[in-house]
């Protein structure tokens, strides 16, 4: 009997966190990519080749998935689609390295961190996807009535485009700062135009320091998460197996 809990509360969990209805290969998928995106994101402190290349992949192939007609249109299904999608900023920073490198010396400081730029953005969007999918697992766990009006297909679309809308302007203040370092506009000036830069360096600064914050609270969250799942679903677990 005690063997049969975890895998009821695999299922349990996974279920709730997708919402999605689908053929049981297409969820062991779609579990894969998820837990490698934990993985990836919230659990390395940094990414490397091996892991970035898988998630490429996963990502891929978890967007020809998603858009095929045997996965259902939900808003956890949403969620995930845009996370796959981040992923194109990778390919992007990827070809910004190639291109540059091949200019050598010539390559303006500025140009040189869209590849790093590129990478924090989809880092940040990443993170707070998981999240995201995380949150509606917690709603679909302990309210999954209540929660019903606001786990849509429009609210999550909505969602994706605010996140993508907050990253891209925070990612284009890093670009412009970095613009002005390298120019040397953030020298001080006692014209308009000069504490405008340095308001931009200030703004930038204060930026990184939130976004590790932030980043640091929702791994912290997601752990929180998580725990509440994991031991709400192991009752339920034992007396199915019962």
């Amino acid at each position: 009997m005690q063997k049969t809990i975890p895998g009821c509360f695999f299922q349990q969990i996974y279920s709730s966190l997708t919402g999605i209805s689908m053929e049981r290969d297409h969820m062991k998928d779609l579990r894969r990519y998820l837990a490698l995106k934990y993985i990836q994101y919230l659990v390395l402190s940094s990414s490397n080749a091996v892991s970035t290349l898988l998630g490429l992949l996963g990502s891929a192939y978890t967007m020809i998935l998603l858009h095929s007609a045997k996965v259902s249109s939900k808003s956890t299904a949403v969620l995930i689609s845009s996370l796959a999608q981040a992923d194109i900023l990778v390919l992007l920073s990827l070809v910004s390295d190639v291109v540059l490198g091949s200019f050598g010396a010539a390559v303006p400081p500025a140009a040189s961190a869209v590849a790093r730029i590129l990478l924090t953005a989809n880092a940040h969007v990443s993170c707070v996807l998981l999240s995201c999918v995380a949150f509606e697992a917690y709603l679909i766990t302990f309210l999954p009535s209540e929660s019903r009006p606001l786990r849509t297909v429009r609210n999550a679309r909505l969602l994706c485009r605010v996140i993508w809308a907050l990253v891209a302007a925070e990612c284009a203040l890093f670009l412009l700062d970095e613009h002005l370092r390298a120019g040397g506009a953030s020298s001080p000036s006692p014209s308009p135009l000069g504490l405008l830069f340095q308001l931009c360096g200030v703004a930038a600064a204060l930026l990184r320091s939130l976004s590790y914050i932030l980043g640091i609270l929702l791994r912290i969250i997601n752990v929180y998460i998580y725990y509440k799942i994991f031991f709400s679903m192991s009752p339920r677990s034992r007396l199915k197996s019962k």
